[in-house]
Protein backbone atom coordinates (compact mmCIF):
# COMPACT_ATOMS: atom_id res chain seq x y z
CA UNK A 1 0.00 0.00 0.00
CA UNK A 2 2.88 2.14 0.77
CA UNK A 3 4.38 1.77 -2.48
CA UNK A 4 1.49 2.49 -4.23
CA UNK A 5 1.17 5.86 -2.55
CA UNK A 6 4.66 6.60 -3.17
CA UNK A 7 4.36 5.81 -7.04
CA UNK A 8 0.92 7.68 -7.21
CA UNK A 9 2.18 11.46 -5.55
CA UNK A 10 5.61 10.42 -8.18
CA UNK A 11 2.90 10.41 -10.87
CA UNK A 12 1.12 13.60 -9.64
CA UNK A 13 4.27 16.09 -9.03
CA UNK A 14 5.46 14.43 -12.85
CA UNK A 15 2.03 15.83 -13.73
CA UNK A 16 2.36 19.03 -11.83
CA UNK A 17 5.93 19.92 -13.13
CA UNK A 18 5.32 19.16 -16.70
CA UNK A 19 3.84 22.32 -17.48
CA UNK A 20 6.57 24.00 -16.19
CA UNK A 21 8.95 22.02 -18.11
CA UNK A 22 7.09 23.26 -21.37
CA UNK A 23 6.84 26.65 -20.32
CA UNK A 24 10.79 26.53 -19.76
CA UNK A 25 10.84 25.04 -22.97
CA UNK A 26 8.83 27.46 -24.88
CA UNK A 27 10.64 30.52 -23.58
CA UNK A 28 14.08 29.21 -24.49
CA UNK A 29 12.73 28.27 -27.97
CA UNK A 30 10.82 31.56 -28.23
CA UNK A 31 14.53 33.18 -27.51
CA UNK A 32 16.26 31.02 -29.84
CA UNK A 33 13.82 31.98 -32.20
CA UNK A 34 13.88 36.09 -31.67
CA UNK A 35 17.80 35.70 -31.84
CA UNK A 36 17.43 34.21 -35.77
CA UNK A 37 14.29 36.02 -36.33
CA UNK A 38 17.28 39.05 -35.67
CA UNK A 39 19.23 37.82 -38.21
CA UNK A 40 16.60 37.25 -41.11
CA UNK A 41 14.08 39.86 -40.67
CA UNK A 42 15.34 43.52 -41.08
CA UNK A 43 13.01 45.34 -38.67
CA UNK A 44 13.35 45.48 -34.60
CA UNK A 45 11.01 42.53 -34.13
CA UNK A 46 10.67 44.54 -30.05
CA UNK A 47 9.60 47.57 -32.10
CA UNK A 48 7.14 45.38 -34.07
CA UNK A 49 4.47 43.17 -33.64
CA UNK A 50 3.20 40.18 -35.79
CA UNK A 51 -0.31 39.13 -36.19
CA UNK A 52 -1.55 35.86 -37.08
CA UNK A 53 -5.17 35.61 -38.31
CA UNK A 54 -6.55 32.18 -39.40
CA UNK A 55 -9.03 32.18 -41.98
CA UNK A 56 -11.70 29.21 -43.90
CA UNK A 57 -9.05 29.53 -46.64
CA UNK A 58 -5.81 30.32 -44.71
CA UNK A 59 -4.97 32.97 -42.94
CA UNK A 60 -2.97 36.43 -42.90
CA UNK A 61 0.52 37.74 -41.24
CA UNK A 62 0.86 41.44 -40.68
CA UNK A 63 3.19 42.93 -39.11
CA UNK A 64 3.18 46.25 -37.91
CA UNK A 65 5.22 48.64 -35.87
CA UNK A 66 4.47 49.38 -32.31
CA UNK A 67 5.13 52.94 -32.66
CA UNK A 68 2.70 54.35 -36.32
CA UNK A 69 5.09 56.70 -36.28
CA UNK A 70 8.12 54.42 -36.99
CA UNK A 71 8.41 55.23 -40.51
CA UNK A 72 11.95 53.31 -40.71
CA UNK A 73 10.17 50.34 -39.38
CA UNK A 74 7.32 50.58 -41.30
CA UNK A 75 9.69 51.02 -44.74
CA UNK A 76 11.63 47.51 -43.57
CA UNK A 77 8.47 45.65 -42.90
CA UNK A 78 7.22 46.69 -46.21
CA UNK A 79 10.17 45.69 -48.13
CA UNK A 80 10.47 42.54 -45.58
CA UNK A 81 7.06 41.06 -46.70
CA UNK A 82 7.00 42.01 -50.38
CA UNK A 83 10.43 39.84 -50.54
CA UNK A 84 8.90 37.02 -47.87
CA UNK A 85 5.65 37.06 -50.71
CA UNK A 86 8.13 36.37 -53.93
CA UNK A 87 10.29 34.02 -52.12
CA UNK A 88 7.43 32.11 -51.19
CA UNK A 89 6.07 31.66 -54.93
CA UNK A 90 8.78 31.07 -55.67
CA UNK A 91 9.10 27.94 -53.52
CA UNK A 92 11.60 29.52 -51.46
CA UNK A 93 10.87 28.74 -48.06
CA UNK A 94 14.25 29.40 -46.44
CA UNK A 95 13.46 32.66 -44.09
CA UNK A 96 10.83 30.44 -42.18
CA UNK A 97 13.15 27.61 -42.13
CA UNK A 98 16.24 29.09 -40.87
CA UNK A 99 14.22 31.37 -38.11
CA UNK A 100 12.12 28.51 -37.18
CA UNK A 101 14.03 25.29 -38.44
CA UNK A 102 13.24 22.92 -40.97
CA UNK A 103 10.88 20.99 -38.78
CA UNK A 104 7.92 23.71 -38.25
CA UNK A 105 4.90 22.56 -37.78
CA UNK A 106 3.52 23.05 -41.26
CA UNK A 107 6.37 24.02 -43.31
CA UNK A 108 7.29 20.87 -45.10
CA UNK A 109 3.76 20.35 -46.46
CA UNK A 110 3.55 24.00 -47.38
CA UNK A 111 7.10 24.00 -49.47
CA UNK A 112 5.59 20.47 -51.02
CA UNK A 113 2.44 23.10 -52.82
CA UNK A 114 2.85 23.18 -56.14
CA UNK A 115 2.57 26.91 -58.04
CA UNK A 116 -1.43 28.22 -57.40
CA UNK A 117 -2.00 25.64 -55.27
CA UNK A 118 -1.76 28.19 -52.12
CA UNK A 119 -1.76 32.22 -52.95
CA UNK A 120 0.12 34.55 -51.36
CA UNK A 121 -0.68 38.28 -51.56
CA UNK A 122 0.74 41.62 -49.96
CA UNK A 123 -1.16 44.57 -49.38
CA UNK A 124 0.20 47.94 -47.00
CA UNK A 125 -1.57 48.47 -44.36
CA UNK A 126 -1.55 51.16 -41.56
CA UNK A 127 1.58 51.56 -39.70
CA UNK A 128 3.21 47.76 -41.55
CA UNK A 129 2.15 45.13 -43.88
CA UNK A 130 0.04 41.61 -44.48
CA UNK A 131 0.54 38.60 -46.33
CA UNK A 132 -2.90 36.85 -46.98
CA UNK A 133 -2.16 33.11 -47.39
CA UNK A 134 -5.11 30.97 -49.17
CA UNK A 135 -6.00 27.75 -50.56
CA UNK A 136 -9.50 25.82 -52.03
CA UNK A 137 -7.51 22.37 -50.38
CA UNK A 138 -8.60 21.90 -46.64
CA UNK A 139 -5.32 19.84 -47.44
CA UNK A 140 -3.27 23.26 -47.69
CA UNK A 141 -5.67 25.13 -45.03
CA UNK A 142 -4.92 22.65 -42.15
CA UNK A 143 -0.80 23.48 -43.34
CA UNK A 144 -1.29 26.79 -43.24
CA UNK A 145 -3.17 26.56 -40.14
CA UNK A 146 -0.55 24.52 -38.52
CA UNK A 147 2.34 27.28 -39.46
CA UNK A 148 0.24 30.03 -37.74
CA UNK A 149 -0.29 28.12 -35.15
CA UNK A 150 3.53 27.51 -34.70
CA UNK A 151 4.47 31.05 -35.76
CA UNK A 152 2.42 32.25 -32.69
CA UNK A 153 3.97 29.92 -30.39
CA UNK A 154 7.50 30.69 -31.22
CA UNK A 155 7.21 34.73 -31.70
CA UNK A 156 5.79 34.37 -28.14
CA UNK A 157 5.55 38.52 -26.60
CA UNK A 158 6.33 39.40 -30.56
CA UNK A 159 3.19 37.99 -32.09
CA UNK A 160 -0.24 37.63 -31.15
CA UNK A 161 -3.39 36.25 -32.57
CA UNK A 162 -6.46 37.99 -34.28
CA UNK A 163 -9.53 36.16 -34.28
CA UNK A 164 -11.38 36.83 -37.79
CA UNK A 165 -14.37 38.23 -35.63
CA UNK A 166 -12.07 41.15 -34.23
CA UNK A 167 -10.07 41.98 -37.52
CA UNK A 168 -12.68 44.59 -38.28
CA UNK A 169 -11.70 47.92 -38.97
CA UNK A 170 -7.77 47.23 -37.95
CA UNK A 171 -5.02 47.55 -39.57
CA UNK A 172 -6.93 49.68 -42.81
CA UNK A 173 -5.52 49.12 -46.09
CA UNK A 174 -2.77 52.16 -46.06
CA UNK A 175 -4.37 53.78 -48.85
CA UNK A 176 -7.51 54.22 -47.39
Amino acid sequence: MRAATLLTMAVLMAELNAPLHALAADVERQAEVAQRGAEVMPFDLKATTHIFTRSDDGGTQRVVAKCPSDEAQISLIRKHLREIQAAFRRGDFSAPARIHNDDMPGLSQIRAAKPGQISITYRDVDGGGELTYSSSSPEWVSSLHAWIDAQISDHGADAMEMHKAHRAGMGRPASE
